[in-house]
């Protein structure tokens, strides 16, 4: 009886034990700067993004401006949200981002990619939930070189048989 009680007490402690070593793993996993940030760098086109998030009311600054100000056409605001509300965590972090480079839909989509990796990078958990959504791949589109004897990448000078 009394090895029975060691024996649970033994398996209660080694529980434990795990418990609090995953926890401390999913903490060392998470890349957090001094101020509890997590920064990532989203890449669209020629844009690109760096991103920190923290903690926060879910406010979302672009180049020092709000994004409905920055990102005017409700399409990019919402290309902004996607990767925060597939993870279920929209409004529970406030988003600072400076992007430069391209045009505005190349910057939202450059900052949706660097949401999607900041997120990973804060809550290592999260990239079940953007992984298959293709949050975190980037998306290697991009505009075609204009090639030597033609007007443009592809358009041809018109053709006249006579």
């Amino acid at each position: 009886m009394a090895e029975e009680n060691k024996f649970t007490e033994l398996k209660s402690t080694l529980i434990k034990a795990s418990q609090a070593a995953t926890t401390d793993a999913t903490k060392a996993d998470s890349k957090r700067d001094a101020q509890g940030r997590a920064y990532a760098t989203g890449r669209r086109k020629e844009s690109v993004a760096r991103v920190w998030i923290k903690p926060g009311s879910g406010k979302i600054i672009v180049n020092g401006r709000d994004e409905t100000v920055y990102f005017a056409r409700p399409v990019l605001r919402m290309i902004l949200r996607q990767p925060l509300i597939a993870a279920n965590r929209d409004g529970q972090f406030d988003v600072i981002v400076t992007v430069n480079g391209g045009g505005l839909s190349g910057q939202a989509g450059a900052v949706r990619h660097g949401i999607s990796r900041a997120l990973v990078a804060y809550e290592p958990a999260l990239r079940a939930a953007l992984k298959p959504g293709g949050f975190l791949t980037r998306d290697p589109r991009a505009v075609e070189r204009k090639k030597y004897g033609r007007p443009k990448a592809r358009r041809s000078f018109q053709f006249s048989k006579r």
